[in-house]
């Protein structure tokens, strides 16, 4: 679901946040960071809306994305099935474990992921040339979709190209399969990106979270 210029005004402090966070990679993990937590917390106005399609939620993961000429990238079709904790608690159905940017990630049994919802801060235009997400819809309510069968899963769903104006900001649930290209024009595509869940991990297993 798109939400055009929901957050337009508090886009200087998008500009900030990502003065801060200017790694050449992928996308950096942002974790222990206030002012950001402020920005998405459930009171705040993202973190509002959140709510209203998922009661209770909170911010459990954001992570910054920058394409640029010098830093491009492809993203094939897929599911995100890991989460972020904060220290390491063997449990059952949690596994593989790995650390991203000193972050510790595990992969939860897919109820955790079906009942997140992601949210996508868009801090630049994203036109056709521009690497927009694309999205298979109703994917996510297909359950988990092992690697190899990907490609028959979208191949029954119809796709959404998400286009966005700077300020726009877009939902969609966390187990959706998605992908998107290489960005065709030298023009930056900052994405903030932020999951949300109202879940409780077990057995002292604990959100990473952002503060």
């Amino acid at each position: 679901m798109r939400f055009a210029d929901a957050v337009a005004e508090t886009l200087p402090l998008l500009e900030k946040l990502s003065s801060r966070y200017n790694e050449v990679n992928a996308g950096t993990r942002i974790a222990r960071d206030a002012a950001l937590y402020d920005f998405v917390s459930p009171e705040s106005d993202v973190g509002r809306l959140v709510c209203s399609f998922l009661p209770n939620a909170r911010p459990v993961r954001a992570i910054l994305f920058n394409k640029t000429a010098q830093n491009n990238w492809a993203l094939g079709w897929h599911q995100d099935r890991t989460i972020c904790v904060r220290e390491r608690v063997d449990t059952g159905g949690f596994g593989p474990w790995s650390t991203k940017h000193g972050i510790l990630h595990v992969e939860p049994p897919f109820e955790y992921i079906e009942g997140m919802i992601t949210v996508r801060l868009h801090l630049d235009k994203v036109s056709a040339a521009n690497a927009p997400l694309l999205v298979a819809n109703g994917s996510h309510r297909i359950g988990k979709v092992a690697a190899g069968d990907i490609r028959s899963a979208i191949a029954k769903c119809p796709t959404t190209t998400c286009f966005a104006a700077s300020g726009d900001v877009w939902l969609y649930s966390t187990p959706i399969i998605h992908a998107s290209e290489r960005s065709m024009i030298d023009h930056p595509r900052r994405v903030l990106q932020v999951d949300y869940s109202a879940d409780r991990l077990p057995n002292g297993l604990e959100w990473t979270g952002i503060c």
